[in-house]
């Protein structure tokens, strides 16, 4: 067995005892009440992340419309670069041409050759023709050239406009998008926490049956009726079932780093990783493994149930990779149950830790509602490092 940190465990010791565990007493009756009033906060659930969907369907259709302008923004920009570019070139032909008139109004060899072109007509008429000629070329290609320069000051205008424009849609895009994840993460935040409606009732129900057939009374304690009918009744039998005291608390990885603290952003536990991404993961104290299942999202998750002081308390393992235990097996802080992992709704290899004073499954004694108000930020029970950057290590369990 791996040694302990004597110093820590006493202090642990010491803490377990103190904290009270589960003081709110319940009954059959308030668990009935239980499950007739959540359901309204299901369905407001239910209803925030319908909204969103059409809310993040509205931004999608708006940022498809937006790209497409992009798309013909960009189109029309390459024509005009064409036209511009066909425009510069007529321009220059132009100016070659128009050379070749000008040179008649040039000096050459000290001799004017536009003159010489003037007066070399044969008579009055051909001199007049002549003059006109020149003059009507040169204004001809003098307009065409001035509306050639105009047209290129439209499209570098239009041009001009039209990056504008583009700029501005890239930066609604941007908006929109931002718009997008903030609403995935709120629709996020409530699915992570929330199990399915069908699951959340089915196992509220699952409770309620649970109790009644303990043949615990309709204002007995439902926690204390419970740990007394399941710890006789097992050890008698010696059947599974019964739960042996925890004799102290554990980490659940023999090193490793916080990733994010409980209650950040109503985070229900505690966030911890390793560089190892498959590393070996320990229940944090002797216990029954309570249940082991996928979520919603395809998370693996193991839960373990406690004896602290003839109460129940869980703790929750969530995002593993693998395990190797099954429902009903004993299991002491040496004992493997899994491997650290990145299945279910996760960013990055970690372990979620939960600790609960009660659990939302058959048996656990809440509804999902009660539960997530029941959490207790694990370092209550186990010592971890502060949540800083560069990271802290621990390297000791």
């Amino acid at each position: 067995m791996r040694k302990k940190i004597s110093s820590f465990l006493l202090i642990v010791l010491l803490t377990v005892f103190i904290i009270p565990i589960n003081t709110n007493a319940k009954t059959i009756k308030q668990l009935e009440q239980e499950i007739n009033s959540f359901t309204a906060d299901l369905d407001n659930k239910k209803s925030q992340i319908a909204t969103n969907d059409a809310e993040v369907k509205r931004i999608q259709e708006n940022i498809a419309n937006i790209e497409s302008q992009i798309s013909q923004i960009e189109n029309e920009t390459a024509i005009l670069e064409q036209e511009i570019e066909a425009s510069n070139q007529e321009i220059l032909e132009k100016s070659e041409q128009s050379k070749s008139l000008f040179q008649y109004l040039q000096v050459s060899e000290g001799e004017n050759a536009y003159l010489e072109y003037i007066f070399g007509a044969t008579d009055v008429t051909d001199m007049v023709y002549r003059m006109a000629i020149v003059e009507q070329l040169t204004e001809s290609n003098d307009q065409v050239m001035d509306e050639l320069s105009a047209l290129i000051e439209e499209n570098e205008t239009r041009k001009s406009e039209l990056a504008t424009k583009n700029a501005e849609l890239e930066k609604l895009t941007t908006e929109l998008e931002a718009e997008q994840e903030k609403i995935n993460a709120e629709t996020a935040q409530i699915k992570e926490a929330m199990p399915s409606v069908e699951q959340q009732l089915e196992e509220a129900e699952a409770n309620l049956k649970y109790y009644k057939n303990l043949g615990c009374g309709e204002n007995e304690d439902i926690y204390a009726c419970q740990f007394r009918v399941e710890q006789a009744n097992s050890s008698s039998s010696g059947g599974g079932g019964y739960v042996p005291s925890a004799s102290g608390f554990y980490r659940p990885m023999v090193s490793g780093y916080v990733t994010q603290n409980y209650g950040n952003a109503g985070h229900m536990g505690i966030d911890l990783s390793n560089t190892n991404k498959t590393i070996e993961i320990y229940p944090i104290a002797t216990g029954v493994v309570f249940a082991k299942y996928y979520d919603d999202y395809g998370a693996l998750v193991i839960k373990i149930r406690h004896n602290v002081n003839g109460r129940y308390l869980y703790s929750t393992y969530a995002h593993l990779s693998s395990w190797y235990v099954n429902v009903g097996d004993t299991v002491t802080p040496d004992t493997v149950i899994g491997r650290m992992g990145n299945t279910g709704y996760s960013f990055g290899a970690h372990l979620h830790l939960e600790v609960t004073t009660c659990d939302w499954h058959a048996g656990g004694g809440c509804s999902w509602s009660v539960y997530q108000r029941s959490t207790i930020d694990p370092r209550q029970y186990v010592g971890f490092p502060a949540l800083t950057s560069p990271r802290t290590w621990w390297y000791s369990r």
